[in-house]
């Protein structure tokens, strides 16, 4: 709030994935400050359609434009989640040196043909100067954009309605699941008189669904719920599925650990 007291343009990231950070950035954090975003920005890599396409991970940096389309729909689900919370989208293409113009052009051209504005960022390049297309965009949707900002769920609804419908329409979930350890938590939290907090579903960044090896747009999925915590202080409770590492959230192996420096001060391992 600060920010937008002093500036025309607040930027903030949301988390990786748009059925993870965005989800609770709206579902709770705009809900919370009562804030209304005017544009949000998907950011999509050429790497991660291929890795949908069923890709194999050490053949990702291989032009491999067939695979971008098969990746598409991945995509494609992310945008309708956009759309689902009445927020203007922009998509952003993150390039990267081993993304042919072939990959490139197809994930555009179907970005037009869903009629939503889409930009390449070569940051990874050109540092600030390749954003600069992907500003003027975001500014001109952000500026002519007609806020309808709508949450996927009502806070005073019952936990399992919360999860279910963020399950349901943003994951794609058929069902859901609760352990006897999640339905015991389920009677505590309602005991506890706790019922009216939101939902900050843990679940994996790899796939729509709870299952990291269901990739693309999954269907017909069972979301497991597996346990439930409460978070008193930051005012959601956390419903946990599938098993992942919840923080921090890095690879298993960091970027960090591949940096270097030699005798002679030379800084290796940054690209």
């Amino acid at each position: 709030k600060m920010g937008m007291s002093l500036s025309e343009y607040v930027v903030t990231e949301a988390g990786f994935g748009f059925d993870l950070g965005a989800e609770k950035f709206l579902d709770i954090k705009c809900v919370s400050a009562g804030i209304e975003p005017q544009a949000a920005v998907l950011v999509a890599t050429v790497r991660a359609l291929k890795y949908h396409g069923e890709v194999a991970v050490k053949d990702l940096k291989e032009p491999n434009p067939e695979a971008v389309k098969e990746g598409l729909p991945n995509l494609e689900k992310h945008i309708e989640n956009m759309l689902k919370f009445n927020v203007c989208p922009v998509v952003a293409i993150n390039k990267f040196a081993t993304d042919t113009e072939d990959e490139l052009n197809i994930i555009l051209h179907r970005c037009k043909e869903l009629g939503i504005k889409a930009a390449v960022a070569d940051v990874w390049g050109k540092g600030g100067a390749g954003t600069e297309d992907l500003a003027r965009i975001v500014a001109q949707v952000a500026g002519e954009c007609v806020s309808k900002f709508a949450p996927m769920y009502e806070w005073s609804w019952p936990i399992e309605k919360k999860i279910e419908t963020v399950a349901r329409k943003i994951y794609g979930a058929s069902a859901i699941d609760y352990t006897p350890q999640a339905k015991k938590d389920l009677k505590t939290i309602e005991t506890l008189g706790l019922s009216g907090l939101p939902v900050c579903i843990a679940k994996t960044q790899e796939s729509l669904s709870d299952n990291p090896k269901l990739l693309g747009r999954p269907k017909n999925f069972i979301v497991t719920v597996r346990r439930i915590e409460i978070a008193t202080g930051a005012g959601f409770v956390i419903p946990i599925t599938g098993n992942i590492m919840r923080m921090p959230g890095l690879p298993q192996i960091p970027s960090a650990e591949l940096i270097d420096i030699d005798d002679n001060g030379v800084i290796t391992g940054f690209s």
